[in-house]
């Protein structure tokens, strides 16, 4: 039940029936200014739609306004009489009959009181889509967990939702895997073991293309530091002789010059280090000397692939599977599938009627030899054919909404992929809507960067991105250090054998990462640090997880499961006295609101606040509110049927996040 979407529908009905409003445009948005109060003293919603109003309309202050707003409300059957406080604040207390009602009908109702969409909507979800010649990396955590919930999410609402992994199993990597294979591969150590050894073929020609890029580029990188040491000499110098509001102006420019020049100082010794591993290195250091042009050779053997050279198409259809299976095997774990996994080579035999369509249409424009698509908004177009007659990912991408749009028909599209590919979907989605292609929604959902301590992208002491699958471990690791730690065993009874210890390591570990993930506004990079992610307080997937885990252990102490509890309740009823009963109540009452904010927002993290914050109102429940040695039956069964919807909302809430829970902890 969507009790703050109620609320707002009332206020609409009232606001457009004050006379004085009625000039007004507009009014859902202010309808729409009613948020949960802060302080229980103020009730338990609040709309600040009156002060806004006010500056519109003649004659009214903000407080008579929200009395002629709270005269043509109607909300007897939802709530106790309004009240209107400060500058025109109105307080809104939900009705004690409507509480203890509706957690009656939550008792009898396994989705929570959630309702199925209206008018569902057909969502394709585009996201994890790693490279599939290399094992998967920390940086594939963000897409593959915000994407995964988001799933879950939209169709736990009722909406028909379609995932579909975009794997990447056609380009540059498997051209850096062929040309590894072909020059330090051995054919028999690799059929013995191959995906351990396609990986270090991997990083041996993807340091090598490193090392000669750095070599490279270094002049030219040295040169641009000379050049921005120049321009913030002369920024700060203007600084120091500006005065006023000039001076201020000055000074920003002064640091932005100040910070270019160290971002360029940090590519410059990035490359250094990167130039200095090969070359400390006799092996490496020979390798590099021995190849040259390694570059370009890896980009010739996938433009051999591409156009269907005997030799690499049989190398690339012998690799792909065991590169399919490494990967299979992180998503087990985490739980992850997908309706459909269509990579970039299922969309390469459609790739030249895109350019074609693009050409006929005249959108598409020959550039040095490159077919381009110049947009207006854009300093650079989109390239969709290379000179050497490559196709890119702005190509493939075209092609995969065509596809999509003719196979699935969607209501919309969601794209789960870094922020740092914002411009390319920009162009993407522009070159739609020029095309026709733009009748579908689509929407960029972007994430930020996962970071280490130091603040820095998470990276090992090789200067590579740390190993997803060694990252799971860490944290199954770290949880077991944590919720199998002796002192907390011995407690347990019956004992808690060793295979049971695993699987609620294995529980609470990955979980940990998805809720830390998830539970950070996508759009923000975050910091990686286990040992918050596996505590048993704050707000961790741990803690709740344990709050769960309190839940069926306080059922069990009193020897009822949830049907005892429902025949209870036919009899006893629910009547929340205690203030703690009352705000947990308040809160599960809100689960329905929570879902709908994360889709509003592309967000799981609004999910994440919402858990914690029902586990923080448990939590003062049970330290308050007896439950064993309840003051009576009635008062009993009222309370353990806020401890079988509590557990029912937790466990539905995780379960939407894409986290196990466990009976005990």
């Amino acid at each position: 039940m969507q009790v703050l979407a109620l609320l707002q529908s009332r206020f609409r009905s009232a606001l457009e029936s004050c006379d004085c409003l009625s000039a007004v445009d507009d009014l859902a948005n202010y309808a729409a200014l009613i948020r949960p109060a802060g302080n229980p003293k103020f009730g338990d919603y609040q709309a600040n739609c009156a002060m806004p109003l006010a500056k519109l309309v003649s004659g009214f202050n903000p407080r008579e306004l929200a009395q002629q707003i709270v005269d043509h409300l109607r909300i007897d059957d939802l709530c106790d009489p309004p009240t209107i406080a400060g500058p025109g604040f109105i307080n809104l207390r939900l009705a004690d009959k409507f509480l203890n009602d509706h957690m009656v009908r939550m008792l009898d109702d396994p989705r929570c009181l959630v309702e199925r969409a209206a008018s569902p909507q057909k969502i394709i979800i585009d996201y994890s889509s790693p490279n599939v010649a290399k094992p998967m990396h920390v940086g594939h955590i963000r897409s593959t967990v915000i994407g995964d919930s988001l799933a879950r999410v939209l169709r736990f609402l009722g909406h028909e939702v379609i995932t579909d992994n975009h794997l990447g199993d056609w380009g540059t990597q498997f051209g850096i895997i062929i040309y590894g294979y072909k020059h330090f591969g051995d054919p028999e150590t690799v059929s013995q073991n191959p995906v351990p050894e396609l990986a270090k073929l991997y990083r041996i020609v993807h340091q090598l293309m490193g090392y000669q890029k750095s070599v490279a580029g270094l002049p030219k990188l040295k040169a641009e530091i000379e050049k921005l040491k120049a321009e913030r000499a002369a920024a700060v110098a203007e600084a120091e002789q500006a005065e006023g509001k000039d001076a201020k102006k000055k000074r920003k420019l002064a640091d932005a010059a100040g910070k270019k020049l160290s971002a360029a100082e940090a590519a410059l010794r990035a490359a250094q280090e990167s130039i200095a591993a090969v070359e400390s290195d006799p092996v490496v250091g020979q390798q590099a000397s021995a190849h040259p042009n390694i570059n370009q050779a890896v980009l010739d053997e996938t433009s051999k692939l591409h156009r269907g050279d005997a030799e690499n198409l049989q190398l690339w259809n012998e690799f792909l599977p065991f590169c399919k299976d490494e990967i299979e095997r992180v998503y087990d774990r985490l739980h992850v599938s997908f309706d459909h996994t269509y990579g970039e080579s299922y969309y390469h035999p459609m790739l030249a009627d895109v350019v074609e369509d693009l050409q006929a249409n005249g959108l598409a424009t020959e550039s040095d030899g490159a077919i381009c698509v110049f947009l207006d908004d854009f300093d650079a177009p989109m390239i969709i054919r290379k000179s050497d007659g490559a196709y890119l990912y702005a190509t493939t991408d075209l092609a995969t909404l065509r596809f999509r749009l003719k196979t699935f028909d969607p209501d919309e599209i969601l794209y789960v992929v870094d922020t740092r590919q914002g411009e390319h979907f920009e162009k993407l989605f522009a070159v739609a809507r020029l095309t026709g292609l733009d009748q579908v929604k689509l929407v960029h959902v972007n994430f930020g960067t996962v970071l280490g301590e130091d603040g820095r992208p998470m990276k090992t002491r090789s200067g590579s991105l740390i190993g997803l699958e060694s990252l799971l471990d860490d944290a199954v690791d770290a949880a077991y250090q944590v919720v199998c730690d002796p002192d907390r065993l011995v407690k347990l009874e019956p004992p808690m054998d060793e295979a049971e210890q695993k699987s609620v390591a294995e529980a609470v570990g990955i979980g940990a990462i998805k809720y830390a993930d998830l539970g950070h506004d996508r759009a923000s990079d975050y910091r990686f640090n286990l040992a918050k992610m596996v505590a048993l307080s704050g707000n961790t997937a741990t803690y709740a997880q344990y709050s769960f885990a309190r839940t069926v252990s306080i059922l069990n102490r009193v020897g009822v499961d949830e049907s005892d509890v429902s025949q209870r309740v036919q009899t006893d009823g629910i009547n929340l006295n205690h203030p703690a009963e009352r705000a947990l109540a308040l809160k599960l009452l809100q689960f329905d609101d929570a879902l709908h904010s994360v889709y509003a927002d592309y967000g799981p993290n609004h999910l994440v606040e919402y858990v914690y914050a029902t586990a923080e109102a448990f939590s003062k429940f049970n330290d308050q509110c007896h439950v064993m040695n309840a003051e009576s039956a009635e008062v009993q069964t009222t309370r353990l049927a806020l401890v079988v919807l509590t557990g029912r909302v937790i466990r539905q809430a995780l379960q939407l996040l894409g986290i196990d829970v466990v009976q005990r902890m």
